[in-house]
C-alpha cells in the first residue's frame, strides 16, 4: 500500500463554528497569489450528497443523526471520491485540503470524523486543529441561523468537544504518520489563522 498520495494532502479540522472554512477560503487566497496549485474541498459536503442521493437526509444537520453503520460507509465513498476527483486535477506539486472534523457529536456518543478507514484513503500529511476560544465558538454559533448545533452543549459543550478533538486527531495522525498541528483562529482575524496554515503547506 502507499502511504502518501503523489499531491500533498492537508486535513484541517475545527469544532462547528471555529471559523475553518473562513480560514481555508482565506488560505486559498494566499496560496494561489504565491502560485500553489491547491483543491479545497468540504468532506461534509460529500456526505451530504451522497446520503441525500440515498434518501437518507434532506439536510447537513440530519447527517450526524443517521445510524453509524450508515454514516460509515459514507464516510469512505466521500473518501474515494475525494481522491478521486483530486487525482485527476492534481500534479504531484499540488495540495489537497479537506475541511472536516475530528470529532462529531451523535445521539449515540463521539463520532471519529478521521477513522481508520477514512485516513487509509486520504493519507494526510498533515492534520490540522483549527482553535478559537470557547465562548467565542458559542458566540459564532449562536449568529449562525443556518445550522442546528444547540445539542453540542454551550460553552462548556464546546469545551469537551476541543478535548476530545485533540486526542482524535492525534490517534488518526499515529495510523498515517501525519503531523498534528494546532492553529488559533482569533476573532476577526482569520488571514492571520491562514498565513500559519499557508507556513505548514509550505514546510512539508
Amino acid at each position: 500500500m502507499e502511504l502518501r498520495n503523489k499531491f500533498k494532502v492537508i486535513v484541517v479540522t475545527g469544532v462547528p463554528g471555529v471559523g475553518k472554512t473562513t480560514v481555508i477560503n482565506h488560505l486559498v487566497k494566499l496560496a494561489g497569489e504565491r502560485g500553489l496549485k491547491i483543491k479545497a474541498v468540504n468532506f461534509g459536503d460529500y456526505i451530504v450528497s451522497l446520503a441525500v442521493k440515498e434518501g437518507l437526509v434532506n439536510s447537513r444537520d440530519e447527517v450526524r443523526r443517521l445510524p453509524l453503520r450508515r454514516q460509515l460507509k459514507i464516510q469512505e465513498l466521500a473518501a474515494e471520491a475525494i481522491i478521486s476527483e483530486a487525482s485527476r486535477e492534481l500534479g504531484e506539486e499540488g495540495y489537497l485540503i479537506i475541511d472536516t472534523h475530528a470529532l462529531i457529536k451523535t445521539p449515540a456518543g463521539y463520532w471519529p470524523g478521521l477513522p481508520y478507514h477514512v485516513v487509509e484513503k486520504l493519507k494526510p500529511d498533515s492534520i490540522i486543529l483549527v482553535e478559537s476560544d470557547p465562548e467565542t465558538i458559542v458566540e459564532r454559533q449562536a449568529r449562525d441561523k443556518t445550522r442546528y448545533r444547540l445539542d453540542i452543549g454551550g460553552v462548556e459543550g464546546v469545551k469537551l468537544l476541543m478535548e476530545q478533538a485533540r486526542s482524535a486527531a492525534i490517534a488518526s495522525a499515529v495510523r498515517c504518520a501525519s503531523t498534528v498541528q494546532i492553529i488559533f483562529n482569533r476573532e476577526g482575524h482569520p488571514e492571520e489563522a491562514a498565513l500559519n496554515l499557508l507556513k505548514v503547506l509550505e514546510g512539508l
